[in-house]
């Protein structure tokens, strides 16, 4: 009895629930300035980790219709 009463402690222990945990923060990441290959010049910026751009979410919306369903328009041979 006092097996059973253990092994069913190690197994309610070992079973913790992982969904209040947060996702860790993106973060924004610094892109250094650099010389393309025809010498002009990029200056160095930001970049965000979500889009800023009003229509961002519609333009991924299509985006993925688009690749999930390309099969779709594509000629029959």
């Amino acid at each position: 009895m006092r097996k059973l009463i253990l092994l069913f402690t190690i197994l309610c222990l070992g079973c913790n629930d992982n969904s209040n945990q947060k996702r860790p923060a993106a973060r924004v990441v610094y892109i250094r300035p650099s010389v393309n290959k025809y010498g002009v010049f990029k200056k160095g910026y930001l970049r965000k980790p979500v889009s800023v751009k009003a229509n961002a979410v519609q333009s991924r919306n299509k985006s993925r219709y688009y690749y999930h369903s390309r099969g779709k328009y594509k000629k029959k041979k």
